[in-house]
């Protein structure tokens, strides 16, 4: 198998340019890897926003006041939990996914956001809300989540816990696992199947064009199944 790409940054730019998540998405269905993609409330802040880099996974729970006093846990004490830890934690290329709340409170915001383009992270993906809409996206940050919802997480949540492996509606994500994301959804590729799902992608890709092109010539679906094995 050729490779393709030698970097993180080669491979991003590649699937930025080449690649969207439906065509991996069928990859890796035929690879066996099924059941990839989050669920379908979790959308781009704006259609044309493209996601791809390395989870950088954080876990939120639900608390029920701002401090509280006489904890047992002195992380609970903290406003915040340790929201402000995990984000100054994260590396370039990487993407802040979050989940463990209930969709009561935003996840994310502005301040959280101009602080991770400083340090050159890939995006944010919540499973929930995100607020400070119209300032995100000027910033044009890749942001993905339910959708805008203004109530702060302040006495509301707390981050537990970050770079452990998480879960979203069942999908397993590990810290370092590829984060994928455009208009029609969120993928996780796992690491150890990334090489393998990214290659091949790209070949499909790179087939379907033809494919197109000959179907705008004329020829009719079936004809290019047949030639193609493609559609």
């Amino acid at each position: 198998m050729t490779k393709l790409w030698h970097t993180d940054e080669e491979l991003f730019d590649l699937a930025k340019k080449e690649l969207f998540t439906a065509v991996v998405g069928d990859v890796l269905d035929k690879m066996g890897i099924y059941h990839q993609f989050l669920p379908p409330d979790i959308r781009p802040i704006e259609k044309e926003m493209v996601i791809i880099g390395r989870a950088m996974t954080v876990l939120e729970a639900d608390y029920f006041v701002e401090v509280m006093d006489g904890t047992q846990n002195a992380m609970t004490a903290k406003p915040f939990g340790l929201l402000f830890e995990a984000i100054d934690d994260l590396k370039p290329g990487e993407v802040y996914i979050c989940t463990g709340a209930s969709p009561r409170y935003a996840l994310w915001g502005g301040l959280c956001s101009i602080r991770a383009v400083h340090l050159k992270a890939a995006g944010v993906v919540v499973d929930g809300y995100y607020r400070d809409t119209l300032e995100i996206a000027r910033l044009q940050f890749p942001c993905f989540g339910y959708g805008p919802y203004a109530q702060d997480q302040g006495a509301r949540g707390k981050v537990v816990d970050f770079r452990v492996p998480i879960e979203i509606a069942g999908i397993r994500i590990n810290p370092g696992d590829l984060v994928f994301g455009d208009v029609d959804g969120v993928l996780i590729i796992p690491k150890e199947a990334e090489e393998e799902a990214f290659t091949r992608a790209l070949e499909k890709a790179r087939g379907e064009q033809k494919v197109a092109e000959a179907i705008k010539n004329g020829m009719g679906a079936a004809e290019a199944w047949n030639k193609y094995g493609i559609m």
